[in-house]
């Protein structure tokens, strides 16, 4: 190589070695965020099912539009629906424990009590799907830091909601409902939404569709506890 071109090698060769070093630099001082981090994410909890019409048009609905929830059981009214609680297991969403009986003054009248109550809900579940439940939400949204402790310790996570569609308040039409789903929810960007498939609540079947459409308008991402 001709002596006249060695300080310009020498020359390019720093410019290159500092351009590697600026790119090392700014590459380690800008945070990096994964998708799964800025994801928005939905999940669709049911509780105090299962029954014959709603659960059933709600699995409709969910398998329609590709969609995993979370079912709550209470066990005493699984009878007569065996078949309806295997689908639910069937088509890939997670069965968690709700309760027994459902009866506030039972479930909460002592440790044992509230132990016995999950033990035979969750006994009900495997036995008729051969799935065990993981998850638990305690009845009426009840339950002490005492009780969740003690509840953990049994190997159950504890699931509660900050969104709600207001369906306990059984004069709620299904446009009602998407309205409290989105107003409740705000900008959160996890949101754990109360529905209920239980007999009485037609109209949150009627207003799944559109809760659907409108979390997806938003960038949500649907999920189930697993």
């Amino acid at each position: 190589m001709q002596k006249k071109y060695i300080p310009l090698l020498i020359f390019f060769t720093a410019l290159l070695a500092f351009a590697v070093h600026l790119g090392a630099r700014l590459t380690a001082e800008v945070p990096a965020f994964s998708l799964a981090d800025e994801e928005k994410r939905i999940y669709l909890t049911f509780d105090d099912g299962p029954s014959t019409v709603v659960t059933n048009r709600v699995l409709d609905i969910l398998r329609e539009e590709g969609v995993q929830a979370t079912f709550f059981i209470v066990s005493d009214r699984v009878a007569g629906r065996e078949e309806t609680l295997r689908r639910i297991v069937r088509e890939g969403h997670t069965v968690g424990v709700h309760s027994k009986t459902h009866r506030y003054g039972e479930i909460y009248a002592s440790d044992e009590a509230l132990l016995g109550d999950v033990r035979a809900c969750a006994e009900t579940v495997e036995q008729i799907t051969g799935a065990k439940p993981r998850f638990y939400r305690f009845p009426y949204g009840g339950g002490t830091a005492r009780q969740r402790d003690l509840l953990e310790a049994q190997g159950y996570t504890v699931i509660g909601w900050n969104a709600v569609c207001g369906d306990t308040d059984l004069s709620l039409g299904a446009e009602a409902l998407v309205k409290e789903s989105l107003k409740t929810a705000g900008t959160r960007g996890n949101v754990v939404l109360l529905l209920h498939d239980g007999a009485p609540h037609k109209a949150t079947a009627e207003a799944l569709p559109a809760i659907i459409s409108a979390f997806r308008a938003r960038g949500y991402a649907f999920c189930a506890f697993r």
